[in-house]
């Protein structure tokens, strides 16, 4: 086996000790929110009754209320949220809005090729609307159209490049996917790693993650949805004579007309979805603000997302005060599809992020960092949402968003709206709505197919991308993950 640009040239443990040495455990984005986007909300209590209500209050299902009184104005809507606004993925992602509705072009084609052309439209339909989100109801999330770059950090990517701009250019996409050389990719952003790259320029944006959930909360109330916070859902009755929904906590419940659950990595209130999802660990990393000396040793003038080509791949961006987000690589599944706070502490992920970080900028050396977090991702094995209705068409639910689903949620939430108004259209029409993926195995079958198939994309990446038998074989059932 051959070894990686992170193992030819990993810097010094001086340097990361360094970095790391008075970092933060905290979620920048959520220290970063002022206090007027962090109201203080009540807990449920008594009997509500509305006529849709919502589990979960991340991105889905924000952007469920928010669109249902679109749709609705009179509608009494009502979200119900375990913890806080935001608290959990929504809160503490990349920030990367995407526009692909199949986690990446490669997956969609495995999957529903003859659909691409239809999900590619709708996709970025779906990001033009977020986009124009910001205008249309006065909110600020820091969105930039910014498109992402994809640099090759091995010899073999470049092929992959290569053809990926070919199949562009065929289509008419020339101007929106560009190949750069290595010199082109390395005068875009100075990273010494970099052996070319394709910058796709119009179908993904940067955004601050928790912003975005608390702008869709405030527009949300503004226009009467209710929210309540620090009400964990413990149960979802269907009585079958009523035709009603009921959604219950410890202290009062919701009687709805129709529910949405959109609870995402946590355990679903169906018990049809408790093998759909398992929750897998991603890790960051967060710089202090780059000095302008600093900034103009790395370049990134166009701001681009950045997510390298590996298996086990990087993504990293710049915020508004230009700190580097640094995060991937390691995606850690734990035995038994728990989400516990405990898993969200591993040093040695973050001291493996830090290495790589510095080998990706090396003059950035002395740099440190200021945050450092984690979190689960809901992966389902298809790698994007599935969606579906429940208790004779009361309850719709979509999850499986497999850490792409800062654009995707208001796509889903405008999938589970139709499906509970029966509408009949281009999105309830598609074959990734209409169609459930296979679920995960029980433990331990999950546990060993998982983190065999870990092991295996790591040495794919140590062998000039070549799959093994293994990988060959999820790819030939359509479980797969193309890098």
């Amino acid at each position: 086996m051959g070894t990686t640009v992170f193992e030819r040239r990993r810097p010094s443990s001086s340097v990361i000790e360094h970095a790391l040495a008075d970092t933060r455990h905290s979620v920048f984005w959520r220290d970063d929110l002022p206090a007027a986007l962090k109201p203080s909300r009540p807990k449920l209590s008594g009997t509500v009754v509305a006529d849709l209500v919502i589990v979960g209050g991340g991105y889905t299902g924000l952007w469920t209320a928010l669109l249902a009184k679109e749709r609705a104005p009179e509608s009494h809507v009502v979200l119900v949220e375990a913890k806080r606004i935001g608290w959990a993925a929504s809160g503490r992602n990349g920030g990367f809005c995407e526009a692909s509705l199949t986690h990446g072009r490669e997956n969609g084609l495995s999957r529903w090729p003859k659909e691409m052309p239809l999900l590619d439209r709708l996709g970025l339909e779906n990001l033009d609307a977020i986009e124009a989100s910001e205008q249309r109801y006065g909110m600020d999330f820091e969105f930039e159209r910014t498109g992402q770059l994809a640099p090759a950090i091995e010899e073999h990517q470049l092929e992959w490049l290569r053809e990926w701009a070919e199949e562009a250019a065929a289509a008419g996409e020339a101007d929106e996917v560009v190949f750069l050389d290595e010199a082109a990719a390395q005068a875009s952003v100075h990273s010494p790693t970099y052996l070319g790259a394709v910058w796709e320029k119009r179908t993904n944006a940067m955004v601050h993650p928790a912003r975005l959930a608390a702008e869709l909360a405030r527009v949300a109330e503004e226009r009467g949805v209710e929210i309540f916070e620090q009400s964990p859902v413990r149960r979802l009755d269907t009585p079958g004579s009523t035709g009603a929904v009921s959604v219950v906590t410890d202290g009062g419940r919701i009687d709805a007309k129709h529910a949405v659950l959109a609870t995402n990595v946590f355990p679903s209130l169906l018990k049809r979805n408790r093998l759909m999802t398992v929750p897998v660990y991603d890790y960051v990393l967060m710089t202090e603000p780059l000095s302008a000396e600093q900034l103009d040793s790395i370049g990134w003038k166009d701001r681009q997302g950045i997510g390298d080509m590996a298996n086990q791949f990087h993504y990293y961006r710049l915020s508004k005060d230009n700190r580097i987000l640094f995060g991937g690589y390691d995606a850690v599944y734990h035995y038994g599809r728990k989400v516990r706070e405990q898993y969200e502490n591993r040093p040695e992920s973050w001291q493996k992020l830090a290495s790589h970080f510095f080998t990706t900028f090396p003059q950035l050396e002395g740099l440190r960092f200021s945050h450092q977090w984690a979190g689960a991702i809901d992966t389902s094995t298809q790698f994007t949402a599935f969606f579906g209705t429940a208790r004779e068409h009361r309850v719709a639910y979509a999850a499986g968003f497999t850490g792409l689903g800062v654009g995707s949620t208001r796509f889903a939430a405008e999938v589970m709206l139709d499906l509970l108004e029966r509408r009949d259209n281009e999105r309830t029409q598609l074959e990734m709505v209409r169609k459930r993926p296979l679920p995960f195995p029980p433990e331990p079958a999950a546990a060993i197919g998982i983190n065999a198939t870990r092991w295996s994309l790591d040495r794919a990446d140590h062998n000039r991308g070549k799959r093994n038998v293994l990988l060959k074989t999820l790819d030939a059932l359509g479980l797969g993950f193309d890098s």
